[in-house]
């Protein structure tokens, strides 16, 4: 003890049990606060791990999802070429109707229509029959 001019500063004089008490009341609250915060610390490193492997799938999805609208793009981008090719025909075939000029009836030719020739299915059957061996359709032998 120092005295500060004339008055002496005290210390709160403590037992020795007290003291001991107050240690081992101490302790355990340390190993309880430790406890505690080795729980929450566990805790955490487990839900970042969830987290972790949740973020995989879902980005496994996209990529997925990514690949599948990549396809359809592409195949869209054909159908637009496709698309503008058949507009083109069209167009052109458009185009090419003012060219010709329309027919009118002193323009048309009549014909007399031909009278059919009927001929039996026997002849018909023997003439195909006698152009394949010369045509060499049907061979003889190897």
């Amino acid at each position: 003890m120092k005295p500060y001019g004339k008055q002496p500063n005290f210390k709160k004089k403590v037992s020795y049990e007290s003291k001991k008490n107050s240690e081992k009341i101490s302790i355990l609250d340390i190993k309880l606060i430790h406890q505690i915060f080795d729980t929450i610390n566990s805790s955490l490193m487990v839900l970042i791990f969830a987290l972790f492997f949740l973020s995989f799938d879902s980005q496994r999805k996209w990529s997925n999802t990514y690949k599948t609208l990549s396809k359809t793009r592409a195949i869209n981008n054909n159908l637009i070429d496709y698309i503008s090719k058949i507009e083109e025909f069209y167009i052109s075939e458009l185009e090419s109707l003012n060219i010709y000029r329309t027919t009118k009836p002193e323009d048309l030719i009549y014909l007399d229509k031909l009278a059919e020739k009927k001929e039996s299915l026997f002849k018909k059957n023997l003439s195909g029959f006698i152009k394949g061996f010369s045509d060499s359709k049907y061979q003889k032998g190897y």
